[in-house]
């Protein structure tokens, strides 16, 4: 089971600073059925009241101070130790997903406040979700208000789902798993980033051995590729790279249903899902062992319904 950490109001938990929650639809109903959560709120787990007074990032933008205003806590050491004393157990998460705005949790845009002024700035990070950051730079992370966004929503998910994969293989990882691993994923990577699609292809070609080092900056590279959303135009480039499969195997008809089911596609009139159902349907029908070892088809659960919404 795919393990994610989360924060916990997100979840439902009447954690918050004021006692409230903010539980989410998507984590809770339609997340929550593949995969295990989690739930953790930083400031509960460093001993503070539900309801308690609010907390605010202070200082430099880049190094805020976690400070509490009403008594002048700085409670900053207490929410990176946090982290630290929970590094086993976080080790295991193939994802994480934050709350938005918090001084604990928030990923991006949380306001920092100057020294004994109300005045601030959005661009900080939150202390928890920081050092959360500095130990495992690989790890797909996404904000609850960022996943309403379908775009937003299905790259998170996508990313979740190829970092467990990359979990679970058999460590030390051999040049030949690596390999493997690789070539699973290479039209998925085609279809984000094709800058990063040819360094690694280039980079595994003229490794000649594969130790921790070269795995670690694998996976960082990899996940970096991954993290922007695919475009239309991207996706349009894997799907038409993909008909020239089926030159020689469909009808005259089917090749013109299908390059015209794509360019509608690439019109924004038709949804990713829509010519990708057509070519898992040919697929079955003229089975190839490359295209059916592609990530790219199915990168998570179908149920999920994500390729609907691009």
């Amino acid at each position: 089971m795919v393990y994610v950490g989360i924060s916990a109001c997100l979840l439902g938990q009447k954690v918050r600073y004021d006692g409230g929650h903010k539980g989410s639809d998507f984590c809770q109903n339609q997340l929550g059925k593949h995969v295990e959560y989690l739930p953790l709120c930083p400031e509960v787990g460093i001993g503070m009241s539900v309801p308690r007074p609010t907390i605010r990032l202070v200082g430099d933008i880049a190094q805020p101070r976690a400070v509490v205003p009403k008594t002048g806590e700085d409670v900053t050491q207490r929410l990176a130790d946090f982290a630290d004393v929970r590094e086993q157990q976080l080790a295991k998460l193939s994802g994480y997903i934050l709350c938005a705005k918090s001084p604990s949790c928030g990923m991006e845009r949380v306001r920092v406040y100057a020294e004994d002024s109300n005045m601030n700035v959005k661009g900080g990070t939150g202390i928890f979700a920081q050092r959360l950051k500095e130990m495992f730079p690989a790890l797909p992370m996404e904000e609850d208000g960022r996943l309403n966004d379908p775009l937003l929503r299905e790259n998170f998910v996508l990313r979740l789902y190829v970092y467990y994969e990359w979990q679970q293989l058999l460590k030390p990882i051999t040049k030949h798993v690596l390999y493997q691993f690789h070539a699973r994923h290479k039209l998925l990577l085609l279809a984000h980033n094709q800058p990063v699609y040819r360094a690694l292809g280039k980079a595994l070609a003229e490794q000649q051995q594969i130790d921790e080092q070269f795995t670690t900056s694998y996976i960082m590279q990899l996940m970096l590729g991954l993290s922007e959303p695919a475009s239309r135009k991207d996706h349009t480039n894997v799907l038409q790279h993909v008909q020239g499969y089926f030159k020689l195997k469909l009808e005259s008809s089917e090749r013109t249903e299908l390059a015209e089911l794509i360019l509608r596609y690439n019109d924004g009139e038709e949804p990713l899902a829509a010519p990708l159902t057509l070519i898992n349907h040919y697929l079955k029908r003229f089975p190839d062992e490359y295209l059916q070892s592609q990530s790219y088809f199915r990168p998570y659960p179908d149920n999920l319904r994500l390729r609907y919404g691009l």
